[in-house]
C-alpha cells in the first residue's frame, strides 16, 4: 500500500489552512521584498548573468573562474569577463517534502517555510518573460522501519521487496505570475506522505533534459544522508546557479531542560523516550546536531552552492533579504558568492 497520490485533494481543513498560509506568505514577501530588485539585474538571483560581456582589470575578490585569459595574456594584467543579464532566464525549484519537514515548534512549520521560500523565489524571479518550474517530491507513503528489526533481516526484506519509489510532482517551467501562483497553489497543497524523500534522486531531475544556464534551488531540511544528495548538487552546480536553503527548527539543534519527553519520528512512526533532564545527553546532542549542520555546509559548500539557512523561530523574511542585499553587493564588488 503506497498512500494517497501526490495529486490527490486534500481534506477541507488542511486545504484551507495551505490556503490561509500561502496568502499570509504572499502579502509578506510583497511588501518586504517588492522594490528589493528593481532596475538592470544580472541573472535571476542578485549576482553575475550568463552572457559574456566586456572585460576589466581584475580586483581583489573577483572570481578567479572568470578570467579573460587571452586578454590577460595579450595586456599582461591580469583580466576578469564581466557578464550581463539574460532577459529571459529560467529558474527551477527542487523541494523536498517529506515527513520531517511536517514539524514545527516555533512561529511556523517547517513545511511553511518551505512554502515561504518557494514564493520568495517565485517573487523576485517572475518578471520580464522569466519562467519558473518545480519538481516536488515526498515520501514513499511506506514508513521506514529501521531499528525495529536485526540487520539481517531487513537486508533480506530489501532484497525481496524493494521499498517503492517516492511520488514526485512535476510542476512545467512557464512564465507569468498566473502561472506563478498556480505553481505555489500546488507545492503548498501537496500531501506529506510516510517516508523519506531521494533528494539525491530529486535533484538530478533538475539535470534531465539538459537546460540552458539558469537558477537551481534546493528547498528541505537536507536530512538525508550527506553522501545521497552531495554528488547531485555539485554536477547541477556546473551549468546553473544553485541556491540550497535549508530549513531548520531550534528542537533539532538543542533540546530543551523538560524532563521525559516523548518524541515521534515523522518518517518512520517510531516512538523514543527521553530523559531531557540529563545534561550529558542534551551536550551530546546538541554536538551531534552541530557536526550534522556544518557536514551539510561543507558540502554545499564543496559544491559550489550558495546556502541559505531559514528558522522557524526567527524572521525569515529578514534573513531573505540579507541574503539578497549580500548577493547584491557581491556582485558589484564583481564576486558570484
Amino acid at each position: 500500500m503506497t498512500g494517497p497520490p501526490l495529486s490527490m485533494p486534500l481534506a477541507p481543513d488542511e486545504a484551507a489552512r495551505a490556503e490561509a498560509v500561502l496568502a499570509k506568505l504572499q502579502l509578506l514577501v510583497t511588501r518586504k521584498l517588492d522594490g528589493l530588485l528593481q532596475g538592470d539585474y544580472a541573472g535571476l538571483l542578485p549576482g553575475p548573468g550568463s552572457e559574456a560581456g566586456e572585460s576589466r582589470e581584475y580586483r581583489p575578490g573577483d572570481d578567479v573562474r572568470r578570467m579573460d585569459w587571452p586578454v590577460t595574456a595579450r595586456t599582461t594584467l591580469p583580466h576578469v569577463r564581466r557578464t550581463v543579464a539574460d532577459r529571459e532566464l529560467e529558474t527551477w525549484l527542487a523541494v523536498d517534502l517529506s515527513a520531517s519537514l511536517d514539524f514545527g515548534t516555533a512561529k511556523w512549520l517547517k513545511r511553511d517555510l518551505v512554502v515561504a521560500a518557494a514564493t520568495a523565489m517565485a517573487h523576485l524571479t517572475v518578471r520580464g518573460g522569466n519562467r519558473i518550474g518545480a519538481v516536488v517530491g515526498t515520501g514513499s507513503g511506506v514508513p521506514q522501519k529501521e531499528g525495529t528489526r536485526g540487520w539481517w533481516r531487513r537486508k533480506a526484506e530489501a532484497k525481496a521487496e524493494p521499498p517503492p519509489a517516492a511520488p514526485v510532482l512535476r510542476l512545467p517551467a512557464r512564465p507569468g505570475r498566473k502561472e506563478a501562483q498556480a505553481l505555489l497553489r500546488a507545492i503548498a497543497g501537496t500531501r506529506i506522505r510516510p517516508g523519506r524523500t531521494d533528494l539525491g534522486a530529486l535533484i538530478d531531475m533538475l539535470n534531465r533534459p539538459p537546460r540552458r544556464r539558469g537558477v537551481a534551488v534546493v528547498i528541505s531540511d537536507f536530512l538525508s544522508p550527506v553522501e545521497g544528495w552531495a554528488r547531485p548538487v555539485k554536477k547541477l552546480a556546473v551549468r546553473h546557479d544553485v541556491l540550497a536553503i535549508e530549513v531548520v527548527d531550534p528542537r533539532e539543534l538543542e533540546l530543551p531542560d523538560v524532563g521525559v519527553l516523548t518524541l515521534a519520528d515523522p518518517e518512520s512512526g517510531m516512538l523514543h523516550e527521553v530523559q531531557t533532564s540529563d545534561d550529558g545527553l542534551r551536550r551530546r546532542y546538541a554536538e551531534a546536531a552541530g557536526e550534522q549542520r556544518a557536514a551539510i555546509a561543507r558540502a554545499l559548500r564543496a559544491a559550489g552552492a550558495s546556502h541559505l539557512r531559514l528558522r522557524t523561530d526567527t524572521d525569515w523574511l529578514l534573513d531573505m533579504v540579507r541574503f539578497v542585499a549580500a548577493q547584491r553587493h557581491a556582485r558589484t564588488r564583481g564576486t558570484t558568492r
